[in-house]
C-alpha cells in the first residue's frame, strides 16, 4: 500500500504542493488527474524519489521512498519526459537495466518486446515519440515493480500500442500491483482505473472509488405542463450543479443518490424524466468547478 502523508514541495517561492495526504490500495489503478500545473508530475517524482519533499513523507509498505532505496527498487517510473543514453540501442539499455534492477525479468522483456514490435538493435535516439514511450514502458513492466507510476501513460502511443498496454496493466493489478496513471485523456483512464483522485491547489481535492463517485452525480432531463426555474427545483431540496433550459426541457447535472433525486422530481409530475450517467470527464468538471 501507499500512503502519502501531509507532502508538501515548493520550487523557489513557487508552491507546487501543500499538506497533501492520499493512500493507494494494493492491487488498484488509480487514476491522478487534474489542470497543467496542478502537479501531478512532481507528486509522481516525489512517490518515486526523484524529488525530496520539503515537508511529509511518502510510504510504500511502511518505507520511505525517498530514503529506503528498497523501496525505491520495488518502483518503476516512466515519466512523460523521455530521455536516454546517446546511440543507445534497446539492447544496450536492456543490459544497463540487468546490471542495476535484480528484479529484471528477461522473460517478461521478451514478452513485452514482441507485444509493442520493438527491435532490439534499433537506435533509441532516431526512433519517433511513440516508439520512444514503448521503450520506455518495455523496460520499466519488465522490472515487475509492485509501485508502477505512468506520466502521462498514451502520450504518443496509438490505438493498438494503447489496447495492449491496458491489458498489461489489468494483468498487473491481478498480480497485486499497484499503478498510478497520470493523463490529460480522462477517457482513456475511465476505461482502466478503478479509484481516481482530483489534483487542485496543491492537495488532493476529491478521491475515492470511481464507479461509485460516477453514481453519484448525473444528467437529468425533465420536460413539464408549466415553466419552472431553477429555484423551484432547489426547494425540492435537489443539489443542482448545472441548470439549462432548451424549450420545454430542462437539462440538470444533480448531485445525489439517483432514486432519492428522481423521488423529488416526481413530485412536479414530469411529462418526461430521462437519466443519463456523467463519464469521467464530466465528473473531474464538475467537481473542480464545485471547489
Amino acid at each position: 500500500m501507499l500512503k502519502i502523508e501531509n507532502l508538501s514541495k515548493s520550487f523557489g517561492k513557487l508552491k507546487v504542493l501543500d499538506n497533501l495526504s492520499l493512500t493507494v490500495e494494493d492491487g488498484t489503478i488509480f487514476g491522478l488527474v487534474g489542470v497543467n500545473g496542478a502537479g501531478k508530475s512532481t507528486l509522481l517524482r516525489l512517490i518515486s524519489g526523484v524529488y525530496e519533499p520539503d515537508e511529509g513523507v511518502t510510504l510504500l509498505d511502511g518505507r520511505d521512498t525517498c530514503k529506503d532505496s528498497s523501496a525505491r527498487a520495488d518502483i518503476a517510473f516512466v515519466s512523460d519526459e523521455t530521455h536516454f543514453p546517446l546511440a543507445a540501442t534497446i539492447s544496450s539499455l536492456r543490459d544497463m537495466y540487468e546490471t542495476f534492477y535484480v528484479s529484471f525479468d528477461k522473460e517478461a522483456y521478451e514478452e513485452y518486446m514482441k507485444v509493442f514490435e520493438l527491435n532490439e538493435k534499433s537506435v533509441i535516439n532516431n526512433l519517433s515519440k511513440g516508439i520512444k514511450r514503448r521503450v520506455s514502458l518495455v523496460m520499466a513492466l519488465s522490472l515487475k515493480p509492485r509501485l508502477l507510476l505512468l506520466d502521462e501513460a498514451y502520450d504518443g502511443l496509438e490505438p493498438l500500442a494503447r489496447y495492449r498496454l491496458k491489458g498489461i496493466l489489468a494483468d498487473m493489478m491481478e498480480e497485486g500491483t499497484s499503478v498510478i496513471i497520470s493523463s490529460h485523456n480522462l477517457k482513456e483512464l475511465e476505461d482502466i482505473c478503478d479509484s481516481f483522485g482530483i489534483l487542485d491547489g496543491g492537495c488532493i481535492k476529491e478521491s475515492g472509488d470511481l464507479l461509485a463517485a460516477k453514481s453519484d452525480i448525473n444528467n437529468y432531463q425533465v420536460a413539464l405542463s408549466e415553466e419552472l426555474e431553477r429555484e423551484a427545483f432547489e426547494g425540492l431540496g435537489l443539489e443542482i450543479v448545472r441548470f439549462e433550459r432548451q424549450g420545454q426541457v430542462i437539462h440538470m447535472v444533480i448531485r445525489g443518490d439517483q432514486d432519492e433525486v428522481k423521488e423529488k422530481l416526481n413530485e412536479l409530475h414530469p411529462l418526461l424524466l430521462n437519466v443519463l450517467p456523467v463519464n469521467f470527464e464530466e465528473l473531474f468538471i464538475y467537481e473542480v468547478e464545485k471547489k
